[in-house]
């Protein structure tokens, strides 16, 4: 088993006013050459953005864009013609393939918006473009993980031209859990959203990152009452159209 581990503390940060970010690796201004990217996971950003305030029109191609709310409504629009509002319980998908342009805005006037938005790298190149996102508040469970991505359709969650799979855990101090890889050569990469938590006994704060790979399954415990964000990806970019 193979392991890394990045502190909250150490994460790059941006502060432009409207929008106050972290990042897990290397994102605009912030370049570290140690922390390019996890596997096939090349962007993990903790943003917040002001009430009123938001992303202007800008774009993408050939990559797949997960957001995450975790407080606060944010409203999406693309040139695919979609105008959506995404919210804590919802994930949202975008694979950019041959190009899109898209922009996300707080319309509330009195409440930031606080999500995660993710970069993997796809395994396939130039797709058309596609817009998804689902609510997983039905599909949640309590001190258990629970899909929300996967590379197929007919799975729960959402889905990504990418052999990834992600998960959430809400759970209760005291309580534990394990996690299989689902395929060979993946790794995983936590984050850990609230509380404090261990993974083979690698203690995690709020925050924290914590990278695993060339291992067959991990075990979890909740050493307070917790919520944990599981990145399964491919450790290898050979798998990526060039």
């Amino acid at each position: 088993m193979k392991s890394v581990l990045h502190k909250a503390a150490t994460r790059g940060h941006a502060d432009h006013g409207w929008l106050n970010s972290h990042h897990t690796f290397s994102f605009a201004g912030y370049h570290d050459p140690e922390r390019m990217h996890f596997g096939v996971l090349r962007v993990l950003n903790d943003d917040q953005v002001a009430a009123g305030r938001g992303f202007g029109t800008h774009p993408h191609d050939n990559m797949e864009i997960i957001s995450i709310p975790l407080e606060g409504d944010l409203e999406h629009k693309d040139s695919m013609g979609n105008t959506t509002t995404i919210k804590e319980g919802d994930v949202q998908v975008m694979s950019a393939g041959t190009g899109v342009q898209h922009s996300e805005y707080n319309k509330n006037s009195d409440q930031e918006v606080k999500f995660l938005q993710i970069w993997v790298f796809p395994n396939k190149r130039n797709v058309e473009p596609r817009y998804d996102q689902t609510s997983i508040r039905e599909i949640e469970k309590k001190n258990a993980f629970y899909q929300v991505l996967s590379p197929s359709s007919e799975d729960e969650g959402v889905w990504i031209h990418q052999d990834a799979w992600f998960h959430l855990g809400k759970f209760e101090e005291d309580k534990t859990d394990s996690y299989q890889i689902k395929k060979e050569g993946n790794g995983v990469y936590a984050f850990v959203l609230e509380g404090e938590v261990e993974i083979n006994g690698q203690k995690l704060e709020k925050r924290d990152g914590f990278g695993i790979w060339d291992t067959n399954s991990f075990d979890f415990k909740s050493n307070t009452d917790s919520r944990v964000l599981l990145m399964e990806i491919p450790m290898s970019l050979d798998n990526i159209e060039r």
